[in-house]
């Protein structure tokens, strides 16, 4: 039996140790925001949390994990309030949608270690893969997201109106 944190909740998995995280959270505990993308770990749809880093969840076993701490783009804020979630929506990132989950976690820990990152360190720390070409739009959104963060921007996905896509859902 496997033992970890995820979003905040003690877990336990009864499945084999070699179980790719990806397919624990998405099949067993029903955390279907974490997207399976390629299985290899190049395209980052998979991306959550663990201890603090983005870990491509297809990559990392349940066992290997075990006492860690994971979140996921469920854990991350209630109603899509964390920084990087605001921005996101504010920029209107999403157009499929499939890998915004992803971006939005490598976002995430991105600012928590660097609290304002040029466009070059956010180009360079998020390697996910987006077919649909959000890049420019991800790149100002990830650095909007680091002055929400810091407090010099305080207008967030409500200048979108109801129209606004659910990131993460």
């Amino acid at each position: 039996m496997t033992r970890f944190t995820v979003n905040n909740q003690p877990v336990q998995y009864k499945l084999d140790a070699r179980t790719p995280l990806l397919w624990a959270l998405r099949d067993a505990s029903n955390l279907t925001g974490t997207k399976y993308g390629c299985g290899t770990g190049d395209c980052g749809a998979c991306t959550v949390d663990i201890d603090g880093a983005a870990v491509r969840s297809c990559q990392v076993t349940i066992g290997a994990i075990e006492g860690s701490f994971v979140t996921t783009i469920e854990g991350l804020a209630e109603n899509r309030a964390h920084p990087v979630q605001r921005a996101f929506l504010a920029a209107n990132v999403g157009q499929c949608g499939y890998c915004i989950p992803g971006m939005v976690m490598a976002a995430s820990a991105l600012l928590r270690k660097n609290r304002n990152p040029s466009d070059e360190e956010i180009a360079a720390a998020i390697t996910n893969l987006c077919r649909c070409g959000v890049y420019p739009r991800l790149i100002e959104a990830i650095g909007r997201a680091a002055r929400l963060a810091r407090g010099e921007d305080d207008a967030g996905p409500e200048e979108q109106g109801d129209q606004a896509p659910a990131i993460g859902e």
